[in-house]
């Protein structure tokens, strides 16, 4: 699956902005999310996460629930099933943010991981949401 140069810049911008150390961008298709973009994520990660299905880790969660999912009260096992408080395998804050269109459907989830476990206060989705709205 070859990744999207501008959603690629983009996501990188967007980590960068926000201290983060790694994210991606997996697009809406159907029921499934497809990985667009992914920076700083090993390639065994994103061969196993180009495809997202609905409720499926944190990317199907956000995008079934159309809101934030994020590992600081969500986490997922190693096999990205997600069980409440379960560790996630990196030890990575992390959440993974809906991007709805005109009519308030999910379009595509950004995640974004932060180095260590720590608490995403509301402002910080806000901003994180609001930057993400800027996908292209």
């Amino acid at each position: 699956m070859a990744e999207d140069p501008q959603a690629t810049s983009w996501l990188e911008r967007f980590v960068r902005d926000h201290g983060g150390v790694a994210g991606t961008v997996h697009r809406r298709r159907g029921e499934v999310l497809e990985l667009a973009a992914a920076h700083n994520i090993p390639e065994p990660v994103r061969r196993v996460t180009a495809i997202v299905p609905r409720g499926k880790g944190m990317a199907g969660l956000a995008l079934e629930r159309n809101e934030p999912v994020s590992t600081c009260n969500l986490k997922t096992d190693q096999s990205g099933d997600v069980r409440p408080g379960a560790r996630a395998v990196d030890a990575q804050a992390a959440v993974a943010l809906p991007v709805r269109d005109a009519r308030g459907e999910v379009r595509a989830v950004v995640g974004i991981a932060f180095a260590g476990e720590r608490d995403l206060e509301p402002a910080e989705l806000t901003a994180l949401l609001e930057a993400a709205a800027q996908l292209p």
